[in-house]
């Protein structure tokens, strides 16, 4: 991987990291508890905490997706950043700037 490749990643993965971090913000307000109010029906009320699974679920996932992005970025300096961690080939490029948390090249990945 180049300098410039390296570059552009970084600058990738913050942008990644800043998106996810709004989302994250967003996913806290659906994923709050939901309030025993006589007003609701009981559909409406069984609807409401299926959103709020819904949301904690996305919430997780999103949690996680931020800190490997954060991995990513401690070690994009590393020389062996960019590798595949199975069989230590190098992963392409395009793989990592659509998922720069990649640590799989596709081939290793689909097995």
């Amino acid at each position: 991987m180049t300098t410039e490749e390296r570059k552009q990643l970084k600058e990738k993965i913050l942008e990644q990291i800043e998106k996810a971090n709004q989302e994250a913000i967003e996913l806290e307000d659906a994923a709050k508890p939901v309030a025993p109010e006589n007003s609701i029906g009981r559909i409406s009320r069984m609807d409401a905490i299926n959103n709020k699974s819904v949301a904690e679920a996305a919430l997780r996932n999103k949690r996680n997706k931020i800190s490997k992005l954060n991995v990513a970025l401690a070690k994009i300096d590393d020389p062996k950043f960019g590798n595949c961690s199975a069989c230590s080939r190098p992963i392409q490029t395009a793989r990592l700037m659509f998922m720069p948390e990649s640590t799989l090249c596709v081939r290793c990945a689909s097995r």
